[in-house]
């Protein structure tokens, strides 16, 4: 599997899904500066790799999340992983919106759920976890067992081991911050001055490049 997590990274790396720029950061929508931005959007465009990844997110599921019998998307980005992930299991899939609908049944979830249903729920990025979280809240909400959540990549921000905790939820995934900035390091993407900046935005967001 570690192999496998490089393999991943360096994927994400060379179709710039994952871009570093320690002395360019970017700044996030909270206000962050970050020397990493993700776009795991992309990933659908590369069949290869969007089946890899597929795969790997299999194996979270039957590793961690055995007794999980439905595939969960989280709007937008993880609905088409949680299809392909579906369709390999075998397994019934459902969405979660972002919020409920504003017409009609006022939907959150969307998909039928068989007797007893036990779900996992995909997502392509782990930030602080909010977004997901609020996918599991709505999914617990309805009286059903969400098992866990699965995910292409994590920051491995603090906030998100706080409220993954808080929210008692499980998180695996295929890869993660510390892999991708010693895989970029690895392929001279990034110096060793650059892999330094990196690992101090990994220790504190907040104060990295003061």
């Amino acid at each position: 599997m570690e192999n496998f997590k490089n393999t991943i990274a360096s994927d994400l790396l060379k179709i710039k899904a994952v871009t570093l720029a320690p002395k360019q950061p970017f700044t996030w929508a909270s206000g962050i500066e970050a020397p990493i931005y993700t776009d795991n959007r992309k990933t659908i465009g590369y069949p290869e790799i969007r089946t890899q990844i597929a795969e790997g997110l299999c194996k979270i599921i039957k590793q961690n999340y055995p007794e999980a019998n439905v595939i969960g998307g989280v709007a937008t980005a993880g609905i088409p992983h949680a299809a392909i992930v579906a369709d390999k299991l075998n397994l019934p899939m459902i969405y979660v919106r972002s919020k409920p609908k504003n017409h009609g049944a006022g939907k959150q979830i969307e998909g039928d759920l068989p007797e007893n249903p036990k779900v996992v729920l995909i997502d392509d990025l782990i930030s602080t976890g909010g977004s997901v979280l609020k996918a599991v809240e709505a999914v617990r909400k309805e009286n059903v067992n969400v098992v866990g959540v699965a995910a292409i990549f994590t920051y491995q921000l603090k906030d998100s081991n706080i409220n993954f905790k808080a929210a008692k939820t499980k998180l695996h995934t295929l890869t993660n911050y510390s892999e991708m900035i010693e895989q970029a390091h690895k392929e001279n993407i990034v110096n060793d001055n650059d892999l330094h900046l990196l690992k101090k935005w990994r220790d504190n967001p907040w104060k990295w490049n003061k």
